[in-house]
């Protein structure tokens, strides 16, 4: 295990062969940047909606520190299509806490999704997706998440180390504030080898091989007790087939 605490970032062109070879791979904001080919203030135009996601009402451990929006698209190629608005459903082999339960989360915002920074992360996921597991059609999730503090401790992954049942599975931290913690642990499914180390800074992307690795982030406490800290993320899932609960 890695003691280190910095990401250990990938360049661009090397995304899709280290992770194949290691199940995961991290870029750096300006790494993603130039993966897109576009500027980091157009990823930045989209941090203003998650000062305003509704709570997460199935929360089985009895929390109020997660607020949440959820969208779901396929992508084919450079073919992208927003899917009907629907639950979200994993089976309790993957999500031992949340699994087995439809849940109905509120719908990313238009405005959102019809940004051109939008739909180019989208795609590329799908080109990632296709570069580890051969072209085809994805079946995509899209959550946007903010775990805050206002309870003194909030958890990012409630239901532990785990994988999500899907194909690609990405990570992008959109921004924290005021908090400690939020470690990011990855593991080997079958293995002991693992890595941890703490995403700070703005639209830094990991990217995993889910069926390679299991993944975690620690819980997060305010670093200035009475002030308000939160950690908010984008995860986006790629799975081959269809959605899950279909």
């Amino acid at each position: 295990m890695s003691t280190g605490f910095n990401p250990p970032f990938t360049p661009p062109d090397r995304l899709v062969p280290t992770l194949r070879q290691d199940g995961y791979a991290v870029l750096s904001p300006q790494g993603v940047a130039d993966w897109l080919g576009m500027p980091l203030a157009a990823l930045d135009a989209l941090h203003a909606d998650w000062a305003h996601l509704p709570p997460d009402e199935y929360l089985k451990d009895g929390g109020r520190y997660r607020t949440r929006r959820h969208a779901c698209f396929t992508i084919e190629g450079a073919a992208i299509e927003q899917a009907p608005h629907r639950a979200h459903w994993q089976p309790v082999e993957y999500n031992a806490l949340h699994g087995g339960m439809q849940r109905w989360f509120a719908p990313m915002e238009a405005a959102t999704v019809a940004q051109p920074v939008w739909q180019q992360l989208m795609r590329g996921l799908g080109e990632v997706a296709s570069g580890l597991r051969g072209a085809q059609r994805w079946y995509v999730e899209a959550h946007q998440f903010r775990i805050d503090t206002a309870d003194g401790i909030g958890r990012p992954t409630p239901e532990g180390a785990h994988r999500d049942g899907v194909d690609l599975v990405a990570v992008a931290l959109a921004g924290r504030h005021n908090i400690k913690g939020g470690e990011t642990r990855v593991f080997e499914a079958s293995g002991r080898r693992g890595e941890r180390f703490t995403m700070t800074e703005p639209w830094t992307l990991l990217v995993l091989d889910d069926a390679r690795v299991i993944h975690e982030s620690t819980p997060i406490q305010p670093l200035i007790d009475g002030e308000p800290g939160w950690r908010d993320t984008l995860v986006v899932t790629c799975r081959s087939g269809g959605f899950q609960g279909d």
